[in-house]
């Protein structure tokens, strides 16, 4: 890569209908459109874009195959706009396992390549199951590194992309802390829990030393919680930005601004990454989340497991499962 380099660059925030397919590619492909009008060449959808996440098992069984709509939109959509287009969808795979998979499409309406997220978070565990690839994908002169949701909060993410790649895409779909009682403690639990899914990218940016662009969901969720009858009524964090190399902000939209898309210059230039901490997590996850994290990513593997379906012969695929 040149020592400097610019592009133009836009963050999508989604509002999803969960599980509906058909409509959340109506809704991207708008937005995609809008983000093409202001110039955008490098262009981030969120996690799940083709899907949005709840704990509901259905995302699963219906998720297509590798080069089902949400990846042939990213192709017509790439090619359409001369544009770099990523997203991760849910996907099955030939052997029959669903992954949550980033694919990124270049100008040419080709797949450049692919990253299947390396742990699903909580409840995801009972949609799919987790990669072990680097995340480090080639577009032309560029090396763009993947990091999905909570891939932002591990240091074995900063690890495998600092100092080998020019710019992260990136994307969530993270979920707010429920209100239960006592309110006023569940109140503090989310106003934390809010602040570290606004700061995820701007924090991981400087472990790396390279920009991030980070597509959000906003909107609400609602599903069965976990191991209860209680049914989880939430929202989607939103956050979808722009960061430079040392994680400074350069464009934002917040969920209180809806669905939409933001639109920033950015150079691309390495810094030295800065020290990974001590440990397993780059930032704290909260005690709501730490208890979650260690009983629904069991129960959610149990889960998937009890699910799947047996080993069956999809349709011929264009884009390798193994990109």
């Amino acid at each position: 890569m040149p020592k400097q380099t610019m592009i133009r660059a836009a963050a999508v925030q989604l509002e999803a209908e969960v599980g509906d397919i058909d409509a959340n590619l109506t809704m991207c492909e708008a937005l995609i459109n809008d983000a093409a009008v202001e110039g955008a060449s490098w262009i981030a959808l969120p996690e799940f874009f083709s899907t949005g996440v709840a704990n509901l098992p259905e995302l699963a069984e219906n998720a297509p195959s590798t080069d089902g709509a949400p990846t042939q939109l990213l192709r017509a959509m790439a090619q359409r706009h001369n544009a770099y287009i990523g997203g991760s969808t849910l996907v099955r795979d030939h052997d029959g396992h669903v992954r949550n998979a980033y694919f990124l499409a270049g100008p040419s309406g080709r797949i450049l390549g692919r990253h299947n997220k390396d742990i699903p978070t909580m409840w995801e565990n009972r949609l799919y199951i987790g990669g072990d690839d680097p995340g480090r994908l080639k577009a032309d002169d560029l090396t763009v590194g993947v990091a999905l949701c909570w891939e932002l909060m591990r240091t074995q993410t900063a690890i495998r992309l600092a100092g080998q790649v020019d710019l992260v895409m990136s994307g969530s779909g993270w979920w707010s802390i429920p209100m239960w009682h006592p309110k006023r403690l569940f109140q503090t639990l989310q106003k934390a829990n809010e602040r570290r899914a606004i700061e995820a990218a701007g924090t991981f940016a400087p472990f790396v030393g390279v920009p991030v662009i980070h597509g959000a969901h906003c909107g609400t969720v609602s599903c069965p919680w976990p191991l209860s009858f209680l049914i989880y009524q939430g929202h989607f964090q939103g956050g979808a930005m722009i960061c430079d190399h040392r994680g400074r902000l350069i464009a934002a939209r917040y969920r209180s601004d809806g669905p939409g898309v933001v639109v920033a210059d950015v150079i691309l230039e390495r810094a030295d990454p800065q020290p990974t901490p001590r440990g397993y997590w780059l930032q704290q996850r909260g005690s709501v989340a730490a208890v979650c994290w260690e009983y629904q990513n069991r129960l959610g593997r149990w889960q998937y497991r009890g699910a799947r379906p047996p080993k069956r012969s999809l349709e011929t695929s264009n884009v390798s499962p193994s990109l």
